[in-house]
């Protein structure tokens, strides 16, 4: 099936880009399956149990585009919007959902100015995007924005703890003076008028999101502390209906 594809960019859009590391494990089987699978195994576990399907979903930073073809799979959208700052990366997206024969659109645009009308998106899916923001305030507000009265944000992402720590500092490259707790991305999104009762929230503590890669664990049989400051937050919002 074809993609119909804009790489029109914004101009002047400020944005930190990634390292080359940070491209070459995008694409691993780590990241697809580790990373992603295991975020939308859980957000799926805390959203609305009514909610099956979605007509139009957007992927907000899709990256190379391994989270379309799970989202076409799962939410069966009409319309399946992938949006990302490079133009690269779109590219390479749409010749992922090519290969899994799924049908999908793509913008070039910056989340804090989202080419997309008001009230016109069911599902936006938000995972490991909202670190890389420099104008984090200004993406939330475009989030509520374009997501209908009802529409579902699925938000998972990576807290200042572990974005701070010393691995993440060495291999990947972010604005480090916006990132939040998970109780600050928390309360950020009920801010901005989501609803996000504590039931949909979580706070997984995967081996990925650690210093030492779970090795204390795994290797050496020493639980992690029971009261810690986490790594990583998913939660599912919903925009209050008019």
């Amino acid at each position: 099936m074809s993609a119909d594809l804009d790489l029109t960019q914004p101009p002047g859009e400020p944005h930190v880009p990634e390292t080359e590391f940070g491209k070459w494990f995008l694409r691993t089987q780590t990241w697809t399956v580790h990373v992603l699978e295991r975020a939308l195994t859980d957000l799926q576990r805390l959203m609305p149990a009514e909610r099956r399907s979605f007509a139009v979903v957007v992927d907000v930073g899709c990256g190379y585009g391994r989270s379309l073809p799970k989202l076409h799979q799962r939410f069966a959208p009409q319309r399946l919007i992938g949006m990302d700052i490079d133009p690269e990366m779109l590219q390479e997206s749409a010749k992922e959902v090519a290969a899994h024969g799924v049908k999908a659109e793509f913008i070039c645009c910056s989340s804090s100015s989202i080419a997309l009308p008001d009230n016109s998106v069911d599902m936006l899916f938000c995972h490991q995007t909202f670190h890389h923001l420099i104008d984090q305030d200004a993406a939330i507000q475009e989030f509520f924005r374009v997501l209908k009265p009802g529409g579902v944000l699925l938000f998972a992402e990576s807290t200042k703890r572990y974005i701070h720590s010393w691995i993440i500092r060495l291999l990947f490259r972010h604005p480090m003076d916006v990132q939040k707790t998970a109780p600050e991305y928390l309360a950020m999104v009920r801010a901005a008028g989501f609803a996000v009762p504590d039931s949909a929230v979580s706070y997984p503590f995967l081996w990925w999101s650690r210093e030492d890669l779970g090795v204390l664990e795994t290797v050496l049989r020493i639980k992690p502390p029971a009261v810690r400051e986490e790594t990583l937050i998913n939660l599912v919002a919903i925009k209050p209906a008019a």
